[in-house]
């Protein structure tokens, strides 16, 4: 990957695209290469819907290569959700394909003067940019079927759904999986609004004719790439746990820890757990003739996806993950998986993020606008978002909007951006990470319930505050870094559990890249991302204050273990020192 595309949408006459060498930015790869451009293009005090604002696509460092879980993309921009900056993760094909065709990043720049849509084209041969308006309002999933009927299947897609092109402040990026559909979402911060101001509907991707991209240690990469995925087989997560039951697996063991958060983050456990859990979610799939089993993009051996049947046996959607379990379920009192499973579907055509909507619904539920628990009234909210009615556009930019709107006050967000499936009374270090992460309150930022790195056996109660600060910088430095490689967040489970587990992730990277990285280095990289984006957050206005949870988290115990969030104010303060 040797160059960077930069397509002017704002250019006079039509679209203009130039392609530079990677020049400054050479080395980087997904997080790293995103939050440099905007970190150095960006001006902080921009509009995020304006002209001045940037949207970068990047694949991995080692995307469109042989090794392992190497296929996930980032997406860079100042966020309309935040105001600060965002890098927002997803699978699929994309980041692959955009490596083998030779790409370091996209760039789309500037803004159209009238309200044209457009289709990017990329393939070996070079760029094309089509005005097609016949697509406009097009959901993701009759978007895709158009576009293959005039490309083909051997293509892959980034798109957005109404909500993009609506520019609403939780829309997502769609990346199509293996199959050609649109189920894996860059679904963090409103980077579907940023595509929709550059007036880009859809990017189709093509690789035929080019090869992957080759190490340049062939023998130490093979080796390397061989260790690493025996050590992710291996691992009980990783090997096991995940292909089982898929990221849901996860939902009895924070309901049994009193942190699952429930009607709008009132309660930490939820009665009807077992109607959504894994083990249910996974009993449902195989009666369907559904897939238990499945991976987002080529090179994935964890496979933590799945497929999801209606009852009669037609496919609906992805399998559900466990935040979007969580969210549009536990979070909204919604025990039915049918139910669950459509709304997934519904986030994916719209194109929204199923954390930010089932945040949103549940402080609307707060509102009174609907009961807890009533999903046929979750499944209407949705749609009106998807209609781009009044009520619909409200919750579509978020809990925080949702929450001025009708005066609530339990809205749980920093920075705008809602939580995750963790409540920080429960899980001390994810309330750290939650408030001090420049991203916004995001889980995968620095997931504090991996608490072994590097070697180091950090073993905490996560109910208490003793150390979360230092677990929560170790865990966002390495997260940094790790988003940067194009690596799946889960490889954390087995190369942060063993020293040696480590090091064939580290030797993967030197036989791939010839350099000779250690782990400090990749310490350094993780610690150089964070750097960039602080100080992007610190121009746009951002003080440590911005560095904070919601009260009610300090002020009101979590049923049943009865606890609060007790880190202060000060000791947050200190967490990048």
């Amino acid at each position: 990957m040797d160059k960077i595309l930069r397509i002017n949408m704002g250019e006079e006459g039509c679209p203009a695209v130039v392609i530079n060498s990677i020049g400054d930015y050479s080395g980087l790869g997904g997080r790293a290469m995103t939050s440099a451009i905007v970190s150095k293009e960006v001006p902080p005090l921009c509009h995020p819907l304006g002209a001045n604002n940037k949207l970068i696509i990047a694949p991995g460092l080692l995307s469109g290569s042989l090794a392992a879980m190497s296929g996930r993309i980032s997406v860079g921009c100042k966020s309309p959700l935040t105001g600060g900056i965002k890098e927002s993760n997803a699978g699929g094909q994309p980041s692959q394909v955009l490596a083998r065709l030779g790409y370091a990043a996209v760039v789309l720049e500037g803004k159209p003067k009238d309200d044209t849509l457009y289709k990017i084209v990329i393939n070996k041969d070079g760029v094309k940019i089509i005005a097609d308006n016949s697509l406009r309002m097009l959901g993701n999933y009759d978007l895709i079927d158009k576009i293959k009927k005039e490309f083909g299947d051997k293509i892959c897609c980034i798109s957005i759904g109404p909500a993009g092109e609506m520019k609403l402040s939780a829309a997502s990026i769609a990346f199509t999986d293996m199959e050609l559909r649109p189920t894996r979402h860059a679904g963090r911060g409103g980077t579907g609004a940023v595509m929709g101001a550059k007036g880009v509907k859809v990017i189709v991707l093509d690789d035929t004719g080019m090869q992957n991209r080759s190490p340049k240690d062939p023998e130490k990469f093979r080796e390397a790439n061989k260790n690493f995925v025996q050590a992710l087989k291996n691992n009980p997560v990783t090997g096991k746990g995940l292909p089982a039951l898929g990221t849901n697996a996860l939902i009895n063991v924070m309901n049994e820890s009193g942190g699952l958060p429930t009607n709008n983050f009132k309660m930490g456990k939820f009665e009807g757990v077992s109607k959504i859990s894994g083990e249910t979610q996974v009993e449902t799939e195989r009666a369907r003739g559904g897939l238990v089993t499945h991976g987002c993009h080529r090179g994935c051996v964890i496979r933590c996806s799945g497929i999801f049947n209606d009852k009669d046996g037609n496919y609906l959607t992805k399998q559900p993950e466990y935040e979007t379990v969580w969210a549009h379920g536990a979070n909204c009192g919604i025990d039915d998986l049918d139910a669950i499973a459509m709304l997934d579907r519904l986030d994916d055509d719209f194109g929204l993020d199923t954390i930010e909507m089932g945040a949103a619904i549940a402080v609307a539920m707060d509102a009174g606008i609907a009961e807890f628990g009533d999903a046929q009234a979750a499944i209407y909210l949705v749609k009106e978002v998807g209609k781009g009615t009044p009520l619909g556009r409200i919750l579509g930019n978020g809990a925080a909007i949702t929450g001025k709107v009708f005066g609530v006050e339990r809205v749980p967000v920093v920075k705008g951006q809602s939580m995750p499936a963790y409540d920080p009374r429960a899980i001390q270090g994810m309330g750290v990470t939650y408030a001090t992460s420049p991203m916004g309150a995001d889980h995968t930022a620095g997931h504090a319930r991996i608490t072994n790195l590097l070697g180091l056996g950090i073993k905490l109660d996560y109910q208490k505050p003793e150390s979360q600060i230092e677990l929560s910088r170790i865990l966002q430095i390495a997260t940094a870094a790790l988003d940067s490689t194009g690596m799946c967040l889960f490889i954390n489970y087995a190369i942060l559990s063993k020293p040696e587990n480590f090091q064939f992730y580290v030797d993967l990277i030197n036989g791939f890249t010839g350099r000779e990285m250690t782990k400090e280095d990749i310490i350094d990289l993780g610690k150089s991302v964070l750097k960039n984006e602080r100080e992007f957050n610190a121009k746009a206005g951002f003080c440590a204050n911005n560095d904070r949870l919601p009260e009610f988290f300090k002020n009101e115990p979590l049923p049943p273990n009865n606890v609060t969030f007790k880190i202060n104010d000060e000791e947050l303060d200190q967490i990048f020192n």
